[in-house]
């Protein structure tokens, strides 16, 4: 582990007193980082980068060098790929396929042929077996073409059968992989229900064991299931009453399932009536009576919630390869406008705010891009510790989109609003990737929290210490040392031998970045304490900066590695790479100022009495300015 950083603390006794008193406990339902085997005596080593950063330590490990983990076998197959899927995509129609509310069968047929249903399956169930950043790229090229039916792709892979891949048992994988891979069965992921959407573990549906303990009984309802209405194949959650081995206490719990749709009592309702992904079918499933056979069960009984929250974590990365395709088409309509279109006798190109606007899309697309394959990389090289930066990629990812489609649109003026540009689909289409796989407002949440629980732990670590300190003298004096190191001035952060030379000015932003960020996560733990949960004002913008953080070390590390391997575009990568580093350490700066300034946690507390005002009235408080009712 190298450790570059530091948490800071006040210098003054009272707060080192409080830091040793300091207990962090578990803060979020999310899955905290794996505890070592008991069989060993050796800690679990968490190598995520974005999980160190929380404590104040860089693990350069999953992001500098930028991962090339591929093999030449499995960079041969994935460029293969690439010319028939292009060729596939550009006899499709996107609108014909929105206006029938999905792929035609031939559209589906050639899917199947293709293998394109069963991209990650390995070659034994009759899959691809591609490394999932074969999976990105594949996501990238759909993306540029049609939203919803990247949908179609990914609900039924992505999370549809993910579950059975993950976690299936030998026999579960041999019946149902081979259908969903090449037999043209449409599987699909069942959870959210009208009262638990990002809420997972507040679901309703339940199922009862049999007396004979050979089935379960299911009933309940799912509903916004993309793939209900086409797929026979479920992956389903539902509580259940689980009794505990060493209590005896029954307690209930979520549990997964492998539910056919000939299971008697399986049906669906209607296509929902979407804003977007049109192609994508959308509807209810509802559960009268369903029996199960206990063979059924994928995961283990009462695990659901760690099945369904690592299908998803698993899952997330490929947003970013998708959405950077679209982002990709949008700046490409947005270029091909600007340098025809001419205004006051001159092309559209040469104006300052048009000339703003292609260069901030181009770097938002970019920095997606760049996430994304990071990502993958990381998860072909067997690294398991990525769920942090899985959820910031799908934030930051779906969120640029919307502002890359958006500029794109305003770039083309009254063209991007007709619907022959195709903008507009595109962003209908953007719109729910903020919502589905984990709300953006949720998934902050979940990395603000779940990163300080890790921080908080180190904290216990060093309290532990204390209480011992003749056996943990080397811990004590390497965290004194380094913190009196950093009161005096010295010390911090360093990523300039990671980057190329031309980086290192911008490697200093992200550097400086990373301090404050640092040090303000330790003043809020000696704060607030476990009561940190509840300060979600805080939260957001500790997840706000820790994206742009991440943001700005995938690209230093994807542009080092352009200019050390001289790529051709490597000079416009350091181009971007400058640009963005210089905006992200500015909104990071401004974020911690925000959290440490007296101002503006005082108009929080002003908004959240507006917010009330407006939940009693139902609406807004204020009459009509000139009296008039």
């Amino acid at each position: 582990m190298l450790r570059l950083g530091g948490l800071i603390v006040s210098r003054n006794e009272q707060s080192s007193k409080a830091l040793l008193k300091l207990s962090c406990r578990c803060l979020s339902a999310a899955p905290e980082p794996k505890p070592a085997k008991k069989a060993s005596p050796a800690p679990t080593v968490n190598t995520s980068y974005m999980a160190n950063l929380f404590r104040g330590e860089v693990e350069p490990l999953q992001v500098f060098p930028f991962p090339d983990s591929l093999k030449t076998e499995q960079k041969e197959l994935v460029s293969a790929l690439v010319d028939p899927v292009t060729r596939f995509l550009n006899d499709y129609d996107p609108v014909k396929a929105e206006q029938n509310g999905g792929p035609d069968e031939a559209t589906f047929q050639s899917m199947w042929e293709m293998g394109l249903m069963g991209m990650q399956a390995p070659e034994e169930f009759g899959g691809l077996a591609l490394p999932n950043t074969g999976y990105a790229r594949m996501g990238e090229l759909v993306g540029a073409v049609d939203l919803g039916l990247a949908v179609v792709f990914g609900a039924h892979q992505s999370i549809g059968w993910k579950g059975i891949l993950l976690y299936g048992t030998e026999e579960q994988k041999q019946k149902y992989l081979p259908q969903v891979v090449t037999g043209g069965t449409i599987a699909a992921f069942a959870l959210t229900e009208p009262s638990s959407g990002s809420d997972a573990g507040s679901i309703r549906s339940r199922a009862v064991k049999s007396a004979d303990g050979k089935h379960y009984v299911l009933n309940g309802s799912k509903i916004w299931i993309s793939g209900a209405g086409l797929a026979d194949i479920f992956t389903v959650f539902a509580q259940t009453d689980v009794t505990d081995a060493k209590t005896g206490q029954v307690k209930s719990k979520v549990t997964a399932f492998i539910v056919e749709r000939a299971f008697a009592g399986v049906t669906s309702g209607p296509p929902e009536d979407k804003m977007g992904i049109k192609c994508s079918n959308t509807a209810e499933l509802y559960f009268d009576d369903v029996k199960i056979p206990v063979e059924n069960v994928l995961g283990g009984e009462g695990n659901g919630f760690k099945v369904a929250m690592n299908i998803l974590n698993n899952g997330r990365f490929g947003m970013s390869g998708t959405l950077a395709g679209t982002m990709a088409h949008c700046i490409r309509k947005a270029a091909e406008h600007a340098t025809t279109r001419v205004q006051f006798g001159q092309k559209i190109e040469h104006f300052g705010n048009v000339q703003e606007k292609l260069a901030r899309m181009a770097m938002h697309q970019y920095v997606s891009q760049s996430m994304g394959y990071m990502i993958s990389g990381n998860m072909d090289a067997g690294h398991k510790d990525y769920h942090l930066e899985a959820a910031i990629s799908k934030v930051f990812s779906s969120e640029a989109a919307w502002y890359v489609c958006d500029e794109a649109i305003q770039i083309l003026a009254g063209n991007g609003f007709m619907k022959a540009s195709g903008l507009e689909k595109f962003l209908r289409d953007i719109r729910i990737y903020r919502i589905f796989e984990g709300a953006n407002d949720i998934l902050r949440l979940f990395v603000a929290l779940t990163g300080i629980q890790y921080a908080g732990s180190h904290l216990k670590e060093l309290q532990r210490a204390f209480k011992n300190p003749t056996a943990n003298l080397g811990l004590i004096f390497k965290e004194g040392s380094r913190r009196a190191v950093r009161s005096i001035g010295y010390g911090g952060t360093d990523l300039s031998s990671f980057v190329a030379d031309p980086l290192k000015e911008s490697a200093t932003l992200c550097a400086d970045s990373i301090d404050r960020f640092s040090k303000t996560i330790e003043a809020l733990l000696i704060k607030h304490g476990k009561g940190i949960v509840d300060q979600q004002f805080l939260l957001i913008r500790l997840a706000d900066s820790a994206i742009d953080i991440y943001a700005m070390s995938c690209v230093l590390s994807r542009a080092t590695k352009a200019i050390r391997e001289n790529q051709p575009s490597a000079e416009h990568e350091l181009l971007m790479a400058k640009a963005w580093c210089v905006e992200a350490n500015d909104r990071v700066r401004i974020n911690i100022r925000r959290i440490n300034s007296g101002v503006f946690l005082k108009n929080f507390d002003t908004m959240s009495a507006i917010a009330k005002n407006i939940c009693a009235r139902q609406g807004t408080v204020q009459s009509n300015p000139v009296g008039i009712v």
